[in-house]
């Protein structure tokens, strides 16, 4: 039943697992908790998490010379499933929170179009609409496992600019084909509502393929920080893509060439050169627990989780090893593989006290593997920010605690 520094076979451990975690038998006891002694509070006009579980998004910080410009974090190591609540999702801002009036928003299709439109908040709620679940991920995600030392963070912290969500707005084939888009066109740029004018440009095939203009996330109306009345979505591409606060679609020949992908959102090489327009999110994964600044608190058997995505397929194999990646093992699938969908795994393991280092790898669909780290940083040029994907690595050390180390 044991192998592979204390990885467990789940089907074999949920069959004799019998008192393998209890530390205590039930016995009622006449003693009246406080919480019992009377009724609780009323209703609420918004529900709000209980007062001992305490839920907030990390890293909360903005540029030196534009506060309000800058990212949080969603705590990985603090949710289970996949979907990431409204009030955790991550944010990235370059110019701060507009305040924006749905009444008087407007979304306009221009350029290479037989019939340049304008749009309405309420006239876009006429229209046919489509839910999916689906991940965003800010193409600087992990970065900070890229410093020369690994640092002594959370899963969230380093991991944690990445969320999912049920997202549910208008195809954007369809808003395109009422405009009349030429079909000899090949690029769209979209731009933001926000100070900054975000803009991005989009290969129209993506446009056409699976991208939406949201208006609701989990079901209510976008929150101002994911760019209510509505954004962009470009499902498995780089966040910065899934531009906020949709102002306008300009249809063309040819990218613009926008600061964003020029200057910014570009992956340097060790030749000098940069690719642009690499616009496709990596296969990836991260053990959630056990997992950065954790202690386990006493010997028996923990369960390794974590989540595994793709830009390019569904992630339905994932494998863990607790030795660092000498050897491996098939953890369980614990939600439905879908394509632009984040995959729950599991896979049981016991902690005797031994020192151990906890990896996740995954593979998609297409036959993408995670590579290590020393692989994802191979053609990388020094300083580079964007699309990292190595394995992350948690050690484990003889007194439990927990911490980011590089494997």
């Amino acid at each position: 039943m044991v192998a592979k520094n204390g990885l467990l076979n789940r089907r074999t451990f949920l069959a004799g697992s019998a008192g393998m975690v209890t530390t205590a038998i039930w016995a009622d006891s006449t003693t009246q908790e406080p919480w019992r002694s009377g009724s609780g509070r009323g209703m609420s006009a918004y529900g709000s998490p209980s007062k001992y579980v305490g839920l907030e998004r990390l890293q909360i910080a903005g540029h030196p010379f534009a506060l309000q410009a800058g990212s949080s974090s969603t705590p990985l190591e603090k949710l289970n499933g996949t979907i990431t609540p409204n009030s955790l999702h991550f944010e990235r801002h370059h110019s701060g929170v507009p305040e924006i009036n749905p009444a008087v928003h407007r979304l306009g299709i221009f350029g290479n179009v037989k019939r340049p439109r304008s749009f309405g908040y309420e006239d876009l709620l006429r229209y046919p609409l489509v839910s999916k679940i689906l991940f965003i991920e800010c193409s600087g995600n992990s970065y900070r496992n890229l410093a020369p030392t690994a640092l002594d963070q959370s899963a969230g912290e380093l991991n944690g600019l990445f969320s999912c969500a049920e997202w549910t707005g208008v195809p954007l084939r369809l808003l395109l084909e009422e405009a009349g888009y030429d079909p000899k066109s090949d690029w769209v740029v979209a731009e933001g509502a926000d100070a900054a004018g975000m803009n991005r440009s989009l290969p129209i095939d993506l446009a056409l393929e699976d991208a939406m203009v949201a208006l609701y996330q989990n079901g209510e109306p976008l929150r101002g920080e994911q760019g209510f009345p509505l954004r962009l979505l470009v499902p498995g591409c780089e966040g910065n893509l899934s531009v906020k606060w949709l102002r306008s679609l300009h249809v063309r020949n040819g990218p613009a060439h926008t600061r964003e992908e020029t200057s910014k959102y570009t992956d340097l090489q060790k030749d000098g050169r940069a690719n642009q327009f690499s616009l496709r999110m990596g296969v990836k994964s991260v053990i959630t627990a056990p997992s950065g600044k954790m202690l386990l608190p006493a010997h028996g058997v923990y369960e390794i989780s974590g989540l595994a995505w793709s830009g390019h397929g569904a992630v339905n194999v994932v494998e863990v090893s607790a030795d660092g990646g000498r050897s491996w093992q098939r953890a369980e699938i614990q939600s439905e593989p879908g394509l632009y969908r984040p995959t729950r795994f599991r896979l049981p393991w016991r902690w005797l006290g031994q020192a151990a280092v906890l990896q996740s790898r995954a593979i998609d669909s297409v036959g993408n593997t995670q590579p290590t780290r020393t692989v994802a940083m191979a053609d990388a040029a020094p300083g580079f920010t964007y699309h990292y994907n190595g394995i992350q690595s948690w050690g484990v050390d003889q007194q439990g605690r927990v911490s980011n180390v590089y494997g």
